[in-house]
């Protein structure tokens, strides 16, 4: 029984990491794919190869891109982006979506600054990620406060929180790495200490 229990975890241990990384990567592709795949599929039928509807988005964002940068697609695409910020609802929509793409891929990216941020009246610490060192654009008051967010481990949802400038010590530590410690909720620190 000892024997079959230590095999069952050893292959929980190695093999289910394995399979849910194939399985999510393999969900990310269909998905990816399907976007201008399902249109593709009706007019090629058995001669669609999975995998030309991920190649054709990609050649359409690319091209979208480049013609953004055209004076006249340009002006085009900065009227519908200037409608889409004046529509009730949609604005919202599209300034949080907006606003997120650009902090991860723009030129202002946030997320690119760890920080370890004190709790209040204890000696405990977290870390979080500056998102935004200008917040008294939001609101006058907050002139001297960061927008540093926390993830929370095990899962992707965190918390926003506006923290005096002096409570926030930054870390020299790279981005992916800490979110991967946070995530893990420490253990991937401990892993990579063991493999050095």
């Amino acid at each position: 029984m000892k024997f079959f229990l230590k095999n069952f975890i050893n292959g929980l241990l190695t093999i289910v990491p394995i399979i849910l990384v194939l399985y999510v990567g393999f969900r990310i592709f269909t998905f990816l794919d399907s976007l201008l795949g399902n249109v593709l599929k009706p007019y090629l039928q058995e001669d669609y190869i999975p995998g030309i509807g991920i190649l054709l988005t990609l050649a359409l964002i690319t091209l979208l891109g480049w013609l953004s940068t055209q004076f006249l697609t340009g002006k085009i695409i900065s009227l519908i982006d200037r409608l889409l910020e004046r529509i009730p609802l949609i604005k919202t929509l599209y300034s949080v979506i907006k606003d997120t793409f650009q902090s991860f891929l723009g030129e202002k990216k946030s997320f690119s600054k760890v920080a370890l941020v004190k709790l209040p009246q204890t000696s405990m610490k977290v870390i979080g990620f500056v998102t935004s060192e200008e917040v008294e654009a939001f609101a006058d008051p907050l002139k001297d406060h960061l927008a540093v967010y926390i993830p929370q481990t095990f899962q992707v949802a965190g918390f926003t929180f506006l923290i005096p400038k002096e409570d926030v010590e930054f870390l020299d530590v790279k981005p992916e790495d800490a979110m991967k410690f946070v995530l893990s909720g420490g253990v991937t620190s401990t892993k990579s200490k063991e493999r050095g």
